[in-house]
């Protein structure tokens, strides 16, 4: 129904009444009812089926008991983070079972007690994406999302990540290290957990938080108390803090089969502002010394910026030839990103993984795969290739959302199922086995 230009929406709200929805308009509340009090926008009333029909019959206006200001900002709260279910990927929801009358049960239970406080809305907004299973869509408090917005990774040279444990209990560990980074240098070693920093206790903090407390001023110190392993002792690291972002590529010529063929060996750490421009200079001075072919080790490689991963497959594809495929629900997320220039390099690659090349590393490995540009030897490798946004709220919190995912040029679902290699080592060649399987 729309009245005065603006569209009411009523619908069924058990087990006798209905939900009156506002979709502000030019005086709307004082067009219906001119004895109410003036309402928010998208502030939400509840009366029964038999007020209404009594205050119609008597001509009057319901008598109403309006939400507050505040409960009326928490619901509408809830209710954008709810929308947002709507940018997930149709293929995810059936991959994790996901139910549209579920979902609505869930969220009809939740809402109907107030929410009276914003500490209780966020929390409402967490149970409703926790209700999806999906690990990766979640919730950041105001202060959270402030965090991500201005965190970097170079501070100690780690990433750090939720990880519930087979209890269910959420520990904090160490998912992504730069070797020789100043973490690593110190000491930490990929899948460390966290338990303290500078003394501060970790337990109950969120990846952000444990991030925002490791960050410090350049060449400074941060003290980190960590887990190797269930069954090994705390240990305290003291790290220097080094915020310059340091070159990612490393480079050196090898000879093989007694001297006569000189291979170029590349291994990218991950993928940085500096990542695309010094591997070309890499690759070029290889070419010049006489690499008659490459190897590009993407072992450990956790991923990084997605214009810049994007670049650097490109460097060994045809033009034309396909990188990725994107696939969500939206349609800007359904795309096939293509080479779009001649290659750099034309000659053979072996490509090196293993089960911690993840996420970016993933994708270029898969498109120099299957474009019959390069063999992949090692390992199965992690299996992470999902898009996500982040959307902010009006209160300044956010909602980290899987939009969709990739898919390589073969067709093969990334996420969850990694790419298998061609071969395990090397064949034929147990020079380099030695030097490259160190």
């Amino acid at each position: 129904m729309r009245v005065c230009g603006t569209l009411i929406q009523t619908y069924p709200k058990p087990p006798f009444g209905y939900i009156i929805r506002l979709i502000p308009g030019p005086s709307i509340e004082q067009s219906l009812f001119p004895h109410l009090p003036l309402q928010k926008p998208w502030q939400t009333l509840t009366t029964t089926t038999e007020a209404l029909d009594r205050h119609r019959s008597l001509g009057q206006p319901p008598s109403l008991k309006p939400l507050t200001a505040t409960e009326a900002t928490n619901k509408t709260l809830v209710s954008k983070a709810d929308e947002l279910k709507n940018d997930i990927s149709s293929s995810e929801q059936k991959k994790r079972n996901w139910s549209f009358y579920i979902w609505s049960q869930k969220k009809k239970d939740i809402l109907q007690s107030p929410i009276q406080t914003r500490s209780k809305a966020h929390e409402v907004i967490r149970r409703m994406l926790a209700s999806l299973g999906d690990p990766y869509t979640r919730f950041l408090s105001p202060s959270e999302f402030a965090k991500m917005a201005r965190y970097d990774v170079t501070g100690v040279g780690i990433n750090v990540r939720e990880v519930p444990d087979e209890n269910g209990a959420i520990k904090l560990k160490v998912l992504g290290i730069i070797l020789d980074g100043p973490a690593y240098s110190a000491g930490l070693r990929q899948g460390d957990e966290i338990l303290s920093v500078n003394g501060v206790d970790v337990k109950g903090k969120s990846a952000f938080e444990v991030s925002s407390l490791l960050q410090g001023p350049n060449e400074t110190f941060v003290t980190i108390e960590v887990k190797h392993g269930n069954c090994q002792p705390v240990q305290s690291i003291k790290v220097q803090r080094q915020l310059v972002a340091r070159t990612p590529v490393f480079y050196r010529l090898e000879q093989v089969d007694n001297g006569t063929t000189k291979v170029g060996y590349v291994h990218v750490k991950e993928f940085n502002a500096l990542a695309r421009k010094d591997l070309m200079i890499a690759m070029k001075k290889l070419l010049d010394s006489g690499a008659s072919y490459f190897v590009l080790d993407l072992r450990d490689n956790l991923g990084g910026l997605v214009q810049v991963y994007l670049a650097l497959a490109k460097l060994f594809l045809n033009e034309d030839e396909t990188v990725i495929y994107t696939i969500g629900k939206d349609p800007q997320f359904q795309n096939t990103i293509i080479a779009d220039h001649a290659p750099l390099v034309t000659a053979p690659v072996i490509v090196l993984v293993n089960n911690k090349t993840a996420s970016a590393s993933e994708i270029v490995a898969a498109a120099l795969h299957d474009n019959c540009r390069a063999v992949l030897v090692g390992e199965r490798t992690y299996g992470k290739g999902l898009i996500q946004s982040v959307f902010e709220l009006h209160d300044e919190s956010g909602v980290v959302v899987t939009v969709g995912k990739y898919v390589t040029p073969n067709h093969i679902n990334i996420n969850g199922n990694g790419i298998e290699p061609d071969f395990s080592r090397i064949p034929g060649s147990p020079a380099i086995e030695a030097e490259w399987h160190e």
